[in-house]
């Protein structure tokens, strides 16, 4: 039986991008110098494992069986917007103006890794684009391959329940230049640009 230091390091390597060594370090602050802040952090964790569910309509992180997005009645339902994650959400709410629906995948196609439609609720989308009630599905996957693969599959499906699918414009920064610009982020705007408005 391996001790409890042992334990806490191995338990804090299941975070994304923690090696042995920044887990050590991490176990080494919490018992060294910050025991109430590692309590808080233990019983925060119990906490929201215990209570942390999925909302049963968008798929989003939630405490109650509907988000309060989509609980919400001043939320605009013709517009649905289908995201990879609960972060890139938030991003989305924080960034834009937009004050429709949205659909979190929690994750995209990739059938290397056994993620197929089913793992990513796409029944449950189809389900609810067949509806009737959202009109645009904005599909704003990330632009990698298994994003680019899901978005086709997602408009596919936008379209076979007669709702208009639509993809977020990809291309150069706001502020960036072209000579810093890797070469297929400038092949995707530039097959993608747009006529200039007068």
């Amino acid at each position: 039986m391996s001790s409890l230091l042992e334990q806490l390091i191995d338990a804090l390597r299941c975070l994304p991008g923690v090696g042995q060594k920044s887990a050590q370090r991490m176990a080494y602050h919490l018992l060294e110098r910050n025991r109430e802040g590692g309590q808080r952090l233990s019983d925060a964790l119990k906490e929201a494992i215990e209570r942390i569910g999925h909302c049963g309509q968008c798929r989003d992180f939630s405490e109650t069986p509907l988000c309060p997005t989509c609980a919400s009645a001043s939320r605009e339902r013709s517009l649905l917007c289908a995201v990879e994650s609960p972060a890139d959400r938030l991003v989305i709410e924080q960034a834009t103006g937009y004050r429709g629906l949205y659909f979190v995948l929690q994750g995209r196609l990739s059938p290397l890794d056994g993620i197929g439609p089913r793992e990513l609720g796409l029944d449950q989308l189809a389900a609810r684009l067949a509806e009737g009630e959202a009109k645009e599905l904005i599909i704003a996957t990330n632009p990698t391959v298994e994003g680019e693969a899901t978005a086709h599959y997602l408009a596919q499906l936008a379209r076979q329940a007669g709702v208009r699918p639509s993809r977020l414009a990809h291309g150069v920064p706001l502020g960036g230049e072209l000579e810093y610009v890797d070469r297929g982020t400038l092949a995707h705007a530039f097959g993608s640009r747009l006529e200039v408005e007068s």
